[in-house]
């Protein structure tokens, strides 16, 4: 099973502080790297945790609040200081394609690598391959906003038992004929039945992605059943009219959504400033999801089977 987690390099809001950095995530799925928003000062968390760039080839960027992509243009930049020939792929709004060429053409660089963009519009598969897919869907928000969905596709075959390979030494050909729902002719004539060597599929694990966002039950059907899911959670349930007001949510209204979505595991994030002590979000919305965790900087969480 291929490695799947979410870094946080960035979990603050708006602003940056002396403890918390804007919107930045990296997911990696095997040896695949993809970067999700990149607020100001992203590149500085990527050295200060220590994290790599290596098969890093997509961006996606959410919406074009400065919180979610400042970062973007020098890291495009940094890129080509590199010497990257790799061409690089960029998912965001419409707009962001004309920010991002004016920026190159006013400072006069010129990419040595192939810079390919990608316009956001509605629900859609943006990357795909036989084992591995990344979607994207409409969030609610003050300006155009979407969400990212990240999902193994269904594996197709059963998994060999470890006690029916090291007891009875199958060839290749009659592994893959079991593993696609054959019996086991034994040597003596013996038949096992493919449901006594087997074990079903792992189920095919999720990462959701949802910020920045009002409550917005309509997303849980683009989330259902979703292994883990990112929640913004900028304020506590006091301030849920200045929630409504700046169309965030609260810790409590993130929780609600990953109930609804049947969720596996919640991470909270997107804090804003006015919290120095977390744990009351956190504590809030584990009374409604208990499998709540708040986000911290630098750390890696694994995306598994729940």
């Amino acid at each position: 099973m291929k490695f799947f987690s979410v870094g946080i390099l960035g979990n603050g809001s708006a602003v940056p502080t002396r403890i918390q950095n804007p919107t930045s995530q990296i997911v990696q799925y095997g040896k695949s790297r993809f970067m999700i928003d990149c607020g100001e000062g992203t590149q500085m968390q990527v050295l200060k945790y220590h994290f790599s760039y290596k098969n890093l080839n997509h961006i996606f960027i959410s919406h074009l609040h400065g919180d979610h992509f400042f970062g973007l243009p020098g890291l495009i930049s940094s890129f080509n200081l590199y010497a990257r020939t790799e061409p690089l792929y960029i998912y965001g709004p419409p707009a962001l394609e004309n920010i991002l060429n004016e920026l190159l053409k006013v400072s006069a660089t010129r990419l040595r690598y192939p810079l390919h963009f990608h316009a956001l519009k509605g629900s859609e598969t943006l990357y795909s391959t036989d084992q591995f897919s990344v979607l994207s869907f409409p969030l609610k928000h003050s300006i155009p906003t979407w969400g990212f969905l990240f999902k193994e596709k269904p594996e197709n075959s059963r998994r060999l038992k470890k006690s029916f390979v090291e007891s009875y030494s199958p060839g290749i050909e009659e592994m893959h004929k079991i593993k696609n729902g054959s019996d086991y002719i034994a040597a003596d004539g013996t038949c096992l039945p493919n449901e006594d060597i087997t074990i079903p599929p792992h189920k095919p694990r999720s990462y959701a992605y949802c910020s920045d966002t009002s409550f917005n039950p309509e997303i849980v059907t683009e989330i259902k059943n979703v292994s883990v899911l990112y929640h913004e959670a900028t304020f506590m349930n006091d301030a849920e009219d200045k929630a409504a007001e700046k169309l965030h949510s609260t810790a409590a209204q993130a929780a609600t959504i990953a109930k609804m979505a049947n969720a596996g595991e919640l991470l909270l994030g997107h804090f804003s400033a006015r919290y120095s002590d977390k744990i009351p979000l956190l504590e809030e919305a584990k009374a409604i999801f208990p499998n709540s965790l708040l986000t911290e900087q630098g750390t890696v969480y694994r995306v598994d089977e729940y």
